[in-house]
């Protein structure tokens, strides 16, 4: 029996989350007023830190444990001519992957990060949701336990990465469905011509008026318009606030599965942070309409977790400057006058 057993317990597991650790925080923002440095002068460096600790309930916090799941998915919508490349690319991708041959690997590597690819039934795409909802019920609720179980309870933060040929119409079309718009979401993806792009766009008007009557309720929205890979996304992303776990979220895809989980409660991302800005057209917009600001903006679009795998060092060098810093008093550097 899968976890959620109907929408309506999903519902409730989305709107039932616990807060951060108030208490850490404050402290942490405490140590950070006294170190050698003008108040505010890290900027963000400095509200990343107290976010960890808010969400990890540890100070000072640690990315000592960096875990990456690139969950893997195929879009019965490519059969509309949305992408530039055929959907078999997906499983040769997840081969790649396992043999250590794409980027995620090497920035995993890199960061010191645990990887895990996670394939979704790659055999079996979702149904072509211009014509019909992409899956059931059932089906989305099974998928979203799967990402639910994924998540590790030791984990210091996490990275939720994508794989999926089509997935960048069924994200756009989710976040026309969540914020309006029609198919204004859309960009080239995998890197469509201006053809290509129109059929997308077509795909997505199609789908929002073939489902127009689910418009309203965010989740029957991400059965009806997402996919597998998306939906494990929800499910790991909802596992990572139950659990108090900081998330690393990435690109316009990864943003899009996690957006239903904001429509339904507004705090329900606070546990996450936006890796990097995509330089897919959409993801910006969508930014904007859930009030997120990404930490890098280096005019990537490869999915996979890359982007948020990058900004670890970030983070990382947030934390060496808090840990690390000397106060005002233990350097015996007068501070300014209260």
């Amino acid at each position: 029996m899968t976890r959620f057993a109907s929408f309506d317990a999903l519902r409730a597991a989305c709107l039932d989350l616990p807060d951060g650790h108030s208490r850490v925080a404050e402290e942490i923002a405490a140590r950070e007023a006294k170190l050698t440095k003008p108040p505010g002068s890290l900027g963000r460096l400095e509200e990343a830190v107290t976010w960890l600790g808010r969400w990890q309930g540890r100070n000072p916090p640690s990315l000592e444990r960096v875990e990456i799941t690139v969950f893997a998915g195929n879009h019965g919508v490519t059969a509309q001519g949305v992408s530039a490349y055929p959907s078999e690319v997906t499983a040769q991708m997840v081969a790649n992957f396992a043999n250590g041959g794409a980027a995620i690997n090497q920035l995993a590597r890199e960061v010191g990060a645990e990887l895990r690819v996670v394939p979704l039934s790659l055999e079996t795409p979702t149904a072509d949701f211009t014509t019909s909802p992409a899956m059931t019920e059932g089906e989305f609720l099974e998928v979203v336990a799967i990402g639910y179980e994924d998540v590790s309870p030791g984990a210091d933060i996490i990275i939720l990465g994508e794989m999926g040929i089509g997935n960048t119409t069924a994200a756009a079309a989710l976040s026309g469905a969540l914020f309006g718009g029609g198919a204004r979401f859309a960009g080239t993806g995998t890197g469509v011509d201006n053809q290509g792009l129109a059929r997308k766009r077509t795909a997505i008007e199609t789908a929002l008026l073939h489902h127009e009557d689910v418009l309203g309720d965010p989740l029957r929205v991400a059965a009806a318009l997402g996919g597998r890979e998306l939906a494990a996304i929800l499910g790991a992303c909802l596992a990572a606030r139950h659990r108090r776990i900081p998330v690393l979220i990435d690109g316009i895809v990864s943003t899009a599965a996690v957006a239903p989980l904001k429509a339904l409660r507004v705090d329900a991302l606070d546990h996450t942070l936006t890796g990097h800005m995509s330089a897919e057209a959409g993801h910006r917009l969508l930014l904007d309409e859930l009030g997120m600001k990404p930490l890098l903006d280096l005019g990537m679009r490869l999915g996979e977790g890359s982007g948020a795998a990058v900004a670890v060092s970030l983070l990382r060098a947030a934390l060496a400057c808090h840990t690390g810093m000397a106060t005002f008093e233990e350097a015996s550097v007068s501070d300014k006058p209260a």
